[in-house]
C-alpha cells in the first residue's frame, strides 16, 4: 500500500508540473496576442528602403484592418497559390482558406507602397504547437513587381524578431516540397530546419506527403530545445 501511495503522489506531481508548464505556454501566447503592435519594439523595421523599393511595414491584428486590405491578401494568396495547392493532397478550398485568413488570432504584417497600396503580407499566429509557444507563419505573399528585392527575406526576419521579443521558442512554416523556390528559400537563404514534428520526420505518412513543416529556433528555444512538455499536443491549446 505504501509503495501504490508513493507512486500515486509522484504520478499526480508530474501531472501537476506538466500542467503548470503548459499554463506557462500558453500565458506567453495569451499575452503575444494581447500586444497592440508587435512590431512596435522594432521601429529601424517599419521601413524597408532598399533595391528601388520605398515601403512602410505595419503589423496589425486581422480584427482592425481594413477588409479590403484582407480581400486583397486572399486573392493574392489565390494567384500565387491555387495551381500549388491543386497539386498537392489538400486541394484548394476556397471557403476554408478564406476562413484561416480571416480568423480572429490572425495578425499580418503588411507592406504598403508611397500610395498606401498593399504590394506583400504575412499571415501568422502567435500558437501552441506539441507543447512549444511559436510563431506560426501561414502566409508570405509578394505582387509580382517587388519580388527578387530582398523583401521576402526582410519580412521573415521582422518574424523572426517578433517571435525572440515574444519569448516564442520557434517559427514555424508550411511548404509544399513541390514549390521548389520556396522550399530552398527557406532551408538555404534563412536556415529553416525540418522541424522534427514534419511528416518526414515523424514518419506519420513520409514521402507521400506533399509537405513538410519547418522551424527556425529563437533565443528561448535553444535553451530548452529537445524538451517540450510532456502535456502538449500538436496544435493550438489556448483557444
Amino acid at each position: 500500500m505504501g509503495r501504490k501511495s508513493v507512486k500515486a503522489k509522484e504520478k499526480k506531481a508530474r501531472r501537476l508540473e506538466e500542467r503548470a508548464a503548459m499554463d506557462a505556454v500558453c500565458a506567453k501566447v495569451d499575452a503575444a496576442n494581447k500586444l497592440e503592435d508587435p512590431l512596435a519594439a522594432f521601429p529601424a523595421f517599419t521601413k524597408y528602403d532598399r533595391n528601388g523599393l520605398n515601403l512602410q511595414i505595419e503589423c496589425r491584428r486581422v480584427t482592425s484592418l481594413n477588409p479590403l486590405s484582407v480581400e486583397w491578401a486572399f486573392e493574392l494568396t489565390r494567384a500565387n497559390m491555387q495551381t500549388l495547392y491543386e497539386q498537392s493532397e489538400w486541394g484548394w478550398k476556397e471557403r476554408e482558406k478564406r476562413e484561416e485568413m480571416n480568423d480572429e488570432r490572425s495578425w499580418y504584417l503588411l507592406a504598403r507602397d508611397a500610395d498606401s497600396t498593399p504590394v506583400a503580407f504575412s499571415h501568422f499566429r502567435f500558437d501552441v504547437e506539441c507543447g512549444e509557444e511559436v510563431l506560426y507563419c501561414y502566409e508570405v505573399q509578394l505582387e509580382s513587381k517587388v519580388r527578387r528585392k530582398g523583401l521576402g527575406k526582410f519580412l521573415i526576419q521582422i518574424l523572426q524578431l517578433i517571435a525572440n521579443g515574444t519569448q516564442m521558442k520557434k517559427v514555424m512554416l508550411t511548404v509544399f516540397k513541390h514549390n521548389h523556390g520556396a522550399y530552398q528559400f527557406f532551408r538555404e537563404a534563412l536556415q529553416f530546419e525540418i522541424d522534427e514534428t514534419s511528416p518526414s520526420m515523424s514518419g506519420c505518412c513520409g514521402d507521400d506527403c506533399s509537405y513538410e513543416i519547418l522551424s527556425r529556433r529563437t533565443k528561448h528555444g535553444e535553451v530548452s530545445a529537445g524538451h517540450t512538455h510532456g502535456g502538449g499536443h500538436c496544435g493550438g491549446c489556448c483557444h
